[in-house]
């Protein structure tokens, strides 16, 4: 049954340009949202940009730009690699929070809340780099440091709009423990939860304004014009305020009535799982229905090459170490999803990501693709051979392929990507060993094989359509590939991966370069 959806990443910050964890999250969030439309869901994918704040203006400053031209030139570096990515074409909408009908709400949002502010001045601790402010009990005075990025803090003392947090905690903590808001690994629900459970520390009072004497860059507040909204207020509304909130049709359908999946790094969790429900409760709207907030990805201990450095670039090395490499994106895509589970910290190296391109790409599913259009251009005169009755040999490789769908939808909605795609591979491996007791080449050799050879070469031509079908939410170029060599052109459905019988007999296949060529021009010096 179709499912209606709405998937967004968060709003990356343009203080600079997007690395890998930026690029995990993304490729991550387009996977499902290609998983589901595969299934012929009905999806919303949000994406964009966080323009606002002290930090963009400093960064700004130090280009010697506007503020405004300094996030115009940094989104479109955003932009240029989901579209390398193969992302541009699956987001529904790019928002910025410069966007002016995101300014209107965001004012909006201020002048509803504007009863339950209260105007008072605080000292608070606040990390720059975070744009985020801890209360005293949260700090240890004696060296206080951000508990998100572990940089030092500044103790700052003005005039500012708060929202109470305390008066929402018990309610918080319900929602949570009873899934109304589920909050993903369990490590991280564990985490907010111990936050709520912990009566000794009170929530601290939220700032969701900033002075516009010391942040000039913000959406000014209307009821204050000396001030701006906190940026993270600003950012976090985007998540309604690119549905229309609050009368837009889009707002009602995907919001209140699907509920939103928010796709997040753990670091910022606790702006997410606390500061977003509780600002969504004061507005009258109920809470996300799914946070799902990953790991980390960290450079290895092995230098990856001389250009890398300690940044991981995706551009760098799509363009560089995958050089080459006609699916370079997809690889890329492929290790990030398959390399460690979807919640877990990952390790980046150079290493890591041939090994998965040798022994996963090149060596398996490359092979059997090859393997497959190679046979059958011999055996069959590069047609497609017609369906034909399977004998007791071939069953457990067929119940094989019927069992990995059903994985692969269970991995799916549990947001277990890697799993997903160990099932995929698995299937893979499997084929080329059966392409091995099978023999085709020595069947070809008998001509009293000759309907035997059929059915393998059939048998064998639908577990690869089945795996391109698969393959399309993680390696949507790749899977295109095999698509177009089995000789199709139409769209793919994942209704068509659960029976058997999607051969066209008798229809040419088309041209089959290598998928993942081999060569040393791609290997670092």
């Amino acid at each position: 049954m179709a499912k209606t959806i709405y998937l967004t990443t968060p709003l990356y910050y343009v203080n600079a340009a997007p690395h890998i964890g930026h690029s995990y999250t993304e490729i991550a969030a387009d996977c499902l949202a290609r998983y589901h439309k595969l299934r012929g869901d009905d999806v919303f994918f949000l994406t964009g940009t966080d323009e606002h704040g002290e930090k963009i203006a400093q960064a700004a400053a130090a280009q010697g730009l506007s503020p405004r031209a300094f996030a115009d030139q940094n989104a479109e570096k955003f932009k240029t690699l989901w579209q390398r990515l193969g992302i541009s074409t699956t987001y529904n909408r790019f928002i910025r929070t410069t966007d002016p009908d995101h300014i209107e709400v965001v004012q909006r949002v201020l002048t509803h809340l504007k009863p339950s502010l209260t105007l008072g001045t605080y000292t608070f601790w606040y990390c720059v780099p975070c744009e985020t402010n801890f209360g005293a009990a949260e700090v240890d005075p004696r060296a206080p440091v951000c508990l998100n990025c572990g940089r030092p803090l500044t103790q700052i003392e003005e005039e500012d709009y708060f929202l109470k947090l305390e008066s929402h905690r018990d309610w918080l903590r319900h929602v949570i423990e009873t899934e109304d808001l589920s909050i993903q690994p369990p490590e991280r629900r564990n985490e907010i939860l111990a936050l709520l459970r912990d009566p000794a520390r009170p929530l601290p009072d939220l700032c969701v304004t900033r002075p516009k004497e010391r942040v000039p860059w913000g959406i000014e507040v209307p009821f204050s014009p000396q001030h701006v909204a906190y940026v993270w207020l600003d950012a976090l509304l985007n998540y309604i305020s690119a549905l229309g909130w609050p009368d837009d049709p889009k707002f009602h359908r995907y919001w209140e009535e699907a509920g939103a999946v928010h796709l997040i790094g753990k670091d910022i969790l606790r702006h997410h799982g606390l500061y977003w429900p509780i600002i969504l409760h004061a507005l009258g709207v109920r809470p996300p229905r799914v946070i799902f907030a990953h790991g980390f990805w960290k450079v290895g201990e092995q230098k990856m090459s001389k250009s890398l450095g300690n940044i991981v670039d995706p551009e760098v090395v799509i363009g560089q170490l995958l050089k080459g490499q006609p699916h370079g994106p997809d690889i890329y895509r492929y290790f990030l999803l398959r390399e460690v589970p979807f919640g877990q910290d990952g390790v980046f190296s150079e290493d890591a990501l041939m090994k998965r391109l040798d022994a996963d790409l090149a060596n398996d599913l490359g092979n059997l693709l090859n393997r497959a259009c190679s046979m059958i251009e011999r055996y069959n005169q590069g047609r497609l051979p017609a369906s034909a009755y399977w004998s007791q040999q071939d069953t457990a490789i067929l119940q094989n392929a019927e069992t990995t769908v059903r994985e692969v939808e269970s991995a799916m909605e549990q947001l277990a990507f890697a799993q997903a795609l160990e099932a995929i591979m698995q299937l893979v491996s499997k084929t080329n060993a059966y392409v091995e007791v099978t023999a085709p080449w020595k069947l070809a050799k008998q001509s009293e094989q000759a309907k035997r050879l059929e059915v393998v070469l059939c048998l064998l031509a639908e577990i690869v359509r089945v795996v391109a079908i698969l393959l399309e939410p993680f390696m949507p170029s790749v899977a295109n590939a095999i698509w177009r060599q089995l000789g199709f052109r139409g769209e793919r459905r994942l209704a068509d991966a659960t029976h058997w019988g999607g051969l066209a007999p008798g229809q040419p296949i088309g041209p089959h370069p290598v998928l993942f060529p081999r060569s040393e021009s791609i290997r670092s010096p």
